[in-house]
């Protein structure tokens, strides 16, 4: 069935509905979190990755990250590991001050290699954290630290020359939100750096392995805003998640309310030939206070991408827009065919300015897509959403 937009706009109809709750249960009402973490809590989820037959969740307010072994089939279920805290009912960052061996803090992007390892993107410790499998028992600790030198260095670019963390370099981070794995690429959103990392021959085996990439900045120790000027088809503000497949590379510039692409992958620094959410490359407009449209973003923190499908998680408009077939013409149109979350493309308000049902969002903050399935991190709500396509 179509809905009316408040403009007088019809939005599509769609075959995508929301299957599996977890995290707060309150259909209906307000969910809050219980202020004592479990198996089945979660606090303003970040990041989420689905795979056939299993689900990980970066639980950033709880500074954990979680992982179904199976997918979750019910709503409610609980958690078969908990990683960055002893165990399902302790919080705090560093694993409520014991240390940043095995904890966390503000985890957000997670992903698992085609090979079974598991990658977490330690925000606020400025790394990524390697286990050379799937942990199946709680406070395992990682395998391998990219961005620091060692497992309890947690300063943001290594600390820098001085120790302040302000100057960045080939090898450090500085607040990296997203990871992707894409074409056999291995790639980071080093948000705080305004640029992204990418590296030809997949995800790197030592701290030491420079990127053979560096997108969004003229050099490897440059960190500016939109490379210091205005905003343009080479720079970033806010790059915060990466998408792609095996011929296109896509950055979600949260802070530039815009997805960039380039088609091929890049080899080097260079103008995106893609822009989605604004009207041109340098125009980088956010509209509060306007009605929403199919062809406009505002605070875009995640994407995800496959052979028919790009979402995006439209965060800042509680909502998720999707483009099917986005590549029968090489390349998606400017305007999403369908919205979640919202009963029409103009409407942006938190839970529909109503209460928290099955298909709401509050400031969705991660997205995954797999097989049909696409989980979304549902951070104001404190939950994750399993959405299925109808056959």
């Amino acid at each position: 069935m179509t809905v009316a937009a408040a403009d007088g706009a019809l939005s599509p109809p769609h075959d995508w509905t929301p299957a599996v709750w977890l995290g707060a249960p309150a259909p209906g009402g307000l969910a809050l979190p219980s202020a004592r973490p479990s198996l089945t809590g979660l606090y303003a989820p970040r990041g989420v990755w689905l795979g056939d037959d299993l689900l990980v969740v970066a639980d950033t307010g709880n500074h954990r990250v979680l992982i179904w072994a199976h997918r979750p089939r019910f709503d409610g279920a609980p958690a078969d590991v908990v990683l960055g805290q002893p165990d399902p009912h302790s919080e705090g960052p560093a694993a409520g001050g014991r240390g940043p061996r095995r904890g966390l803090r503000l985890p957000t992007g997670v992903l698992v290699t085609d090979d079974g390892r598991l990658v977490v993107a330690d925000a606020w410790h400025h790394r990524l954290l390697v286990w050379d499998t799937v942990p199946t028992t709680h406070d395992v600790a990682p395998d391998l630290v990219l961005g620091q030198p060692d497992a309890t260095s947690v300063a943001p670019n290594r600390g820098g020359p001085d120790g302040s963390g302000g100057q960045c370099g080939p090898t450090s981070l500085y607040w990296p939100f997203g990871i992707a794995l894409v074409g056999g690429r291995f790639y980071v959103a080093d948000t705080g750096n305004r640029r992204v990392l990418g590296w030809s021959d997949g995800l790197p085996t030592s701290p030491d392995t420079p990127p053979d990439l560096v997108l969004g900045q003229p050099d490897p120790s440059a960190h500016a805003d939109n490379r210091g000027g205005a905003p343009g088809p080479a720079s970033f503000r806010w790059p915060h998640d990466i998408t792609g497949t095996d011929d296109r590379l896509l950055v979600a510039d949260a802070g530039d309310q815009r997805l960039l692409g380039w088609t091929p992958h890049p080899g080097v620094d260079t103008d995106a030939d893609l822009v989605l959410g604004q009207p041109d490359a340098v125009t980088c407009t956010e509209t509060p206070y306007a009605p929403g449209r199919p062809d406009r973003l505002r605070f875009p923190y995640a994407a995800d991408c496959d052979d028919t499908v790009l979402a995006v998680a439209d965060t800042a408009n509680n909502r998720v827009l999707l483009w099917e077939d986005p590549w029968a013409g090489g390349r998606p149109a400017s305007s999403a065919s369908v919205v979640l979350g919202q009963p029409s493309f103009a409407d942006t308000g938190e839970n529909r300015w109503s209460s928290v049902c099955p298909d709401t969002f509050c400031w969705p903050y991660g997205l995954s897509l797999h097989g049909g399935r696409l989980a979304v991190a549902d951070s104001g709500n404190n939950r994750v959403i399993l959405w299925e396509r109808g056959p």
